[in-house]
């Protein structure tokens, strides 16, 4: 469960910010998927894009905890 909060909680703040700083830049109903403008509500565009920003950060984050040396890694608590 260490793991997870290790992963999930870092990735979900830099997820946060990520989704603030983009937003703040780019408006959402001006989005082009595969040519095509997004035909979602601002708020469906925004989760989706939270999602996808924490998921890529949480990929990021697994990573970087699967490649630490096996002496260093979190105790695993069951």
């Amino acid at each position: 469960m260490l793991k997870w909060i290790l992963v999930l909680w870092p990735s979900f703040l830099v997820a946060a910010v990520a989704e603030a700083v983009f937003f703040v830049v780019v408006d959402p109903q001006q989005l082009y998927l595969f040519g095509e403008p997004v035909r979602y509500s601002p708020i469906a565009t925004y989760s989706i894009g939270f999602f996808g920003f924490w998921l890529a950060c949480a990929a990021s984050s697994l990573l970087t905890l699967f490649l630490q040396p096996v002496g260093t890694r979190p105790p695993a608590h069951r």
